[in-house]
């Protein structure tokens, strides 16, 4: 019986990561695609793409946020069985995703080129990017309801559907690149605004088809009213996640400003590892959604104890699958690098940081899980922001810049240093997960 139970879990796991690992990996490779059609423009193009990116980037960090929260609520009271809540939660988040989105809609149209001022004093890269942000822009509403339909979509354990729609996404993103920008099929070059609305266009269909996948699976019920409390338990959900995505970002951009310092050889071997660190983490990133999802809907059926022990099955898999992962990289990383043409000092620089990211991606995974999935499917995210905080802030900034600027390590020490805060932050979150106070059943 106990056997039966297991496989079952296993089946569910597989349903729910195997999708959404399979949709980051394609996002990931078509990411590459995009650049690598861009890079042909010129320079002054990709630096304008790459400094839209910037800015997207924000608004993508606090619709996550806002995702995150739906996931934990939806999840809950599905396993409360209360549609009634299931449904008021889709909806409260849908509208705070798309009052966010349309504030970031405003801005990006009404000052694109002053926004991209504040990255770049080039006057003709400013402008160059403010066209592209102004049409970029347009996506924000489409993403916003993707982000929560596919949330509500996922919770439903019917992952495979925002894979589809992702695929024809892409594909249609790809195809409209390849037209828009190089001026194919007799459509005029458009270069930068023809990559734009490749971006607007493709965003607008996924919209669409997974509003009707919703349409079609939806649980059909009544809103529930909402009162105060309701309110103050969101809102005790939602900050500590903004707070805690907005400081891994400026974190994020802390690492970059060292990495960037040490040199233009440093930074070029940093930038060729971004695809394998993409690949490898997006292969494994659907166990944190399903450890949301799955122990969220066990937390809202009172369950505690079936929540705990698929909590830890979760973190085998992932120690087990991260492990593979990492043995992989290690062996394939010499063969990686003969893909690029880059001089010989920088292909050896870039196996030995992959080297450094074998050692310490079984833990990124374990972070993951525990941080991204398990902690917050209890609620009390403020756990994990004070766990995030402390990983980046108390300990990776601080041993990054000591041993960039201070001992002038070289690159690869530098980064499998501050790099170390991952271990720090697994013991702290593995403290908090065994003491079980994140254990939190929402109130309707």
């Amino acid at each position: 019986m106990r056997k039966t139970t297991d496989l079952t879990f296993f089946h569910s796991v597989c349903a729910l990561a195997v999708p959404v690992a399979l949709q980051s990996m394609l996002q990931a490779s078509f990411g590459v695609v995009d650049q690598v059609m861009i890079g042909q423009l010129g320079s002054v193009e990709v630096a304008a793409v790459g400094l839209a990116g910037k800015f997207t980037g924000i608004f993508n960090v606090v619709v996550s946020a806002v995702g995150a929260v739906a996931g934990i609520m939806i999840s809950q009271y599905m396993g409360q069985k209360n549609t009634a809540e299931t449904r008021r939660s889709m909806l409260l988040n849908l509208r705070v995703c798309f009052v966010l989105a349309a504030l970031f809609l405003l801005v990006g149209i009404a000052i694109p080129e002053r926004i991209m001022g504040l990255y770049i004093e080039d006057p003709v890269t400013a402008k160059t990017a403010g066209g592209y942000l102004s049409i970029v822009s347009g996506t924000f509403l489409p993403a916003a309801g993707i982000t929560i339909l596919s949330t509500y979509l996922r919770c439903m354990e019917k992952a495979s559907l925002p894979l589809y729609a992702g695929i024809a996404s892409a594909a249609v993103n790809t195809g409209l690149n390849w037209i828009l920008i190089f001026g194919k099929l007799g459509a005029p070059a458009l270069g930068v605004t023809g990559a734009a609305l490749a971006t607007l266009i493709s965003q607008l269909i996924y919209f669409i088809i997974i509003l009707g996948m919703y349409t079609k699976y939806r649980e059909r019920t009544k809103i529930a009213a909402a009162g105060p409390f309701a309110l103050g338990q969101y809102l005790s959900m939602l900050l500590p996640l903004l707070v805690s995505e907005f400081m891994w970002v400026l974190g994020e951009n802390v690492y970059a400003g060292i990495y960037g310092h040490l040199g233009t050889a440093a930074t070029a071997a940093m930038t060729l590892t971004n695809p394998v660190q993409s690949l490898a983490i997006g292969a494994l990133c659907g166990l944190s959604q399903a450890a949301g999802i799955l122990i969220g809907k066990r937390l809202g059926d009172g369950d505690k104890e079936r929540a705990y022990r698929e909590a830890k099955k979760l973190l085998l898999y992932g120690l087990a699958g991260s492990l593979l992962l990492s043995a992989g990289i290690l062996y394939f990383s010499p063969w990686y690098v003969r893909i690029f043409k880059a001089e010989t000092d920088i292909r050896a620089l870039t196996v030995q940081i992959l080297l450094a990211y074998a050692m310490v991606m079984p833990f990124k995974v374990l972070n993951m899980i525990i941080g991204s999935g398990i902690l917050r499917s209890g609620g009390k995210t403020k756990y994990v922001m004070a766990i995030d905080l402390m990983g980046t802030w108390v300990f990776g900034v601080p041993l990054g810049l000591l041993t960039a600027f201070a001992l002038h390590w070289p690159i690869p020490l530098v980064y499998l240093t501050l790099s170390m805060e991952e271990c720090i932050r697994f013991a702290v979150s593995l403290i908090v997960f065994r003491r079980r106070r994140w254990m939190n059943r929402l109130k309707a």
